[in-house]
Formats: structure tokens, sequence, C-alpha cells
């Protein structure tokens, strides 16, 4: 639905948003046992770089699949996040990451050139998250160095 028709506060739309965080560390499954997708509209959009603009739950379950599919291992950096509200329906958070993807390990900040720093900009509304747009290197592995001269010399 569209329409919003239960008041929130900036700390419950942080909860549905911590939720979906643990949820994608946990391999796409809600600490009550749910899908990720249970934490969507069914109008939800998602953005990811290099994949685009997932739309409802059929897309973005593809692009979590896609994406998840590349990833052994993920885990948020919780304690160290930064919120940003804006006293409607729009949160912010900024954060790091570590894991494995399928071409090796990453780790924010080592190198600091390195993949895991993200920020993610949700709109949650009546529980649900009705958009996400993720923004972060999708080069976990720090692979694709040859196009960007200033990490070949360090």
């Amino acid at each position: 639905m569209a329409l919003a028709t239960q008041t929130m506060t900036d700390e419950q739309r942080k909860s549905v948003a911590l939720e979906y965080l643990k949820a994608f560390d946990n391999g796409g499954v809600t600490s009550d046992g749910g899908s990720i997708l249970d934490l969507f509209s069914t109008d939800a959009q998602v953005y990811f770089p290099k994949w685009g603009i997932a739309n409802g739950h059929e897309e973005i379950g593809k692009l979590f699949g896609d994406v998840g599919g590349t990833l052994k291992s993920i885990r948020h950096d919780y304690a160290t996040f930064n919120w940003i509200f804006s006293g409607s329906d729009t949160i912010v958070a900024e954060g790091t990451s570590y894991g494995e993807h399928r071409d090796g390990p990453w780790r924010a900040g080592v190198p600091d050139s390195a993949a895991g720093r993200w920020c993610d900009v949700f709109e949650i509304r009546d529980w649900k998250i009705t958009r996400v747009f993720i923004y972060l290197d999708p080069d976990y592995a720090g692979k694709d160095t040859g196009r960007y001269p200033w990490l070949g010399e360090k």
C-alpha cells in the first residue's frame, strides 16, 4: 500500500532497517525465521550498483539472489553505524562491512581504498521497507584495479 496508515518513530524505522541488515548477514533469514522479502512492501524498490533498480518482491528476490550468490559471507559492523533521520519516512544508515566474496575476502579500511564502506537510504512506512537504495563499491574483492591507475600506485 502506498498510503501510510500507521505513524512510526525514527527508532521504529531504525529497527526495521537493522532487521533487514541482520537478515542479509544471516543469508536472507530474519530473526523470526522469515524471509528478508517479508520486510518489504509488495511495491518496494531496491537499487544496487551495477545491477539497477528492482521493483517488487520478484525482482528484489532476483537482485538479492544475484548479489548474494557472489558472497560466501558478510557481516555489518553494527556498533559503528551512523544513522541520519529526516523526520519523515526516510532514514539513512552509513557503515562498514566485511566478509568473503567468491573472488576473495574484504574488510572496510584494509586497505583504505577497499570495498566495505556503504550507505543505504531507506524509506520505511507501516513497518515495511518501501525503498532502499544501496550505495557501495560492488567490487568486494578489489580486483577491478586496471581501470583506476591510482590503485596500482599504492
